[in-house]
């Protein structure tokens, strides 16, 4: 079955030119290299290097097609606002603790300085810490907490691999899982085929980069909540390598067949349920839902965090996604949404009347915040979450986060509640366990609201009877109805409701003898 471009999150993997099978095996060409420093790798991949010095991973910015508005690069190292870190600026060192770098600000031009900066072994060791030296302020290895020397780490590099893609994708936001909901450090070796079947060891056991295709180190593939695009190429389930015939005709009923041009994988795949726990792991695999930054709490870390809210076993928000984003953006005039009256932050685009194929439904976690906001400005306030974390409190974490967007400390701000799309796409669960049709359609449906996603008649019933015919039988049920018009009559929806179909080559007008 066919995913939409550029749908699933971006980059799990950083892909590179050294062709290792598998982690930990030695490569001949490695096989007498000793660990030299930071430029240990230069001498024989700088065109690789300079491929990584422009992707996403490296950048944290890139050019943003998909996004409703801001400027044309977009990324967290500048533009976005978010409720989970907020905003890069003023705590450069504490995010930086996931980049691919060993802690100088990337820039726009490869110098030596830069290329040197690059952390290959983040993504091409699996065995490989690091630390920050409190010297310099940047990473160095961490020796101690490795099972292998630094010689050793450089004679056995290998490509990406599951561990040390979710080191960083698994834990962003704060810890396992709490950010995307679908992606936990469970995923690296879980059994349980139930909570992954793609990831798991005893289902598919699929690789990063099985989905996410790679060039030139830039990585297929972002969630509705990223900015940028690192590599733009359309993304399907629906592979020779997959699922090749489940892009038509390939799950066994019509019904379902016809699903596949507006109904995304995900959304009947995921299953009922996102965040579920691995039955095989010790640790919990909640996803946050809610985060409250007027409540400072102490983690075991001895940070002072956010007041998470933690879930697990979710049932998904549906929404139509063309591919297309509405993020909030640093200093943009903060909106909010007709229904909720939340502050958006990043809202997938698309709608049930689309005339195109371009918009289908999708599975997203939803999830709030209570972050400050700048009342006479308008605007989200980006708050210093170096002096956030460091227990100095909300107050001097939003008077210096004023500061650093170019305002003062004594401006007025509050608290308000923000809202937060994320596409959900990993996690899938087997195919016994995905939704059936009673979970989203008939007179008691368990998954989702239909009418709530616009699949409502364009008027009464009574009115858009008469358009065709005089009172009919009232005790048919949905099926029965839809079947009678669409299966039997070859009727567009058109005719009932404020959307149309045109993929499907239906009747949009009345023939003589209907």
């Amino acid at each position: 079955m066919p995913s939409h471009p550029r749908q699933l999150l971006l980059a799990l993997t950083l892909a590179g030119s050294v062709a290792t099978p598998a982690a930990g095996q030695t490569v001949g060409a490695h096989a007498g290299l000793r660990w030299s420093g930071n430029g240990t790798c230069l001498p024989c991949h700088g065109a690789e290097a300079r491929e990584v010095h422009a992707s996403s991973h490296y950048q944290w910015e890139g050019l943003a097609p998909d996004s409703l508005d801001g400027p044309a690069m977009q990324g967290k190292k500048r533009s976005a606002v978010n409720s989970y870190c907020v905003n890069i600026l003023g705590n450069w060192t504490g995010c930086s603790n996931c980049h691919v770098g060993r802690g100088k600000m990337p820039t726009a031009t490869a110098t030596s300085t830069q290329l040197k900066n690059i952390d290959c072994l983040v993504c091409h060791q699996e065995a490989y810490k690091r630390k920050r030296s409190a010297k310099s302020g940047l990473f160095v290895p961490d020796t101690a907490a490795m099972t292998i020397s630094m010689d050793q780490a450089v004679r056995t590099v290998h490509r990406p691999t599951r561990a040390t893609c979710l080191q960083c994708h698994a834990k962003g936001g704060g810890g396992d899982n709490y950010k995307r909901g679908d992606l936990a450090m469970a995923q690296v070796a879980t059994t349980d085929r139930t909570f992954d079947v793609h990831m798991a060891t005893t289902g598919a056991n699929l690789r990063c980069q099985d989905c996410h295709a790679v060039s030139a180190h830039r990585i297929a593939g972002r969630g509705s909540d990223l900015r940028q695009t690192d590599h733009d190429v359309a993304m399907s389930c629906s592979t020779s390598a997959c699922h090749p015939t489940k892009a038509s005709g390939g799950h066994g009923s019509s019904a379902l067949n016809l699903h596949v041009q507006r109904v995304a994988c995900q959304t009947c795949h995921v299953g009922p349920l996102s965040a579920r726990n691995a039955a095989d792991t010790a640790a919990t695999e909640a996803t946050e839902v809610h985060r409250d930054w007027s409540r400072p709490h102490l983690t075991p870390s001895g940070a002072w965090h956010p007041l998470p809210t933690m879930a697990n076993n979710i049932k998904p928000v549906y929404r139509f996604w063309n591919s297309k984003n509405d993020h909030y953006n640093f200093l943009e005039i903060a909106g909010t949404d007709p229904v909720t009256s939340h502050y958006n932050t990043s809202r997938p685009l698309g709608s049930i009347d689309d005339t195109t194929t371009a918009s289908k439904l999708y599975p997203f976690k939803y999830k709030t915040a209570l972050q400050p906001y700048a009342t006479t400005r308008a605007t989200l306030v980006t708050l210093d979450t170096s002096k956030y974390f460091a227990g100095l409190g909300l107050t001097a974490a939003v008077e210096s986060g004023l500061v650093n967007m170019g305002f003062t400390a004594a401006d007025p701000w509050t608290m308000v509640t923000s809202e937060t799309y994320q596409l959900l796409t990993h996690e899938i669960a087997p195919k016994s366990a995905s939704l059936i049709c009673a979970s989203c359609h008939g007179s008691a449906p368990t998954q989702m609201n239909l009418p709530a996603l616009g699949y409502t008649l364009k008027g009464p019933r009574s009115t858009v009877c008469t358009q065709c015919h005089g009172r009919e039988d009232d005790n048919l049920n949905w099926q029965q109805v839809h079947d009678k018009h669409v299966k039997d009559k070859k009727y567009d929806c058109s005719f009932c409701h404020a959307f149309t179909r045109p993929e499907r080559g239906l009747r949009t007008t009345r023939g003589g003898g209907d």
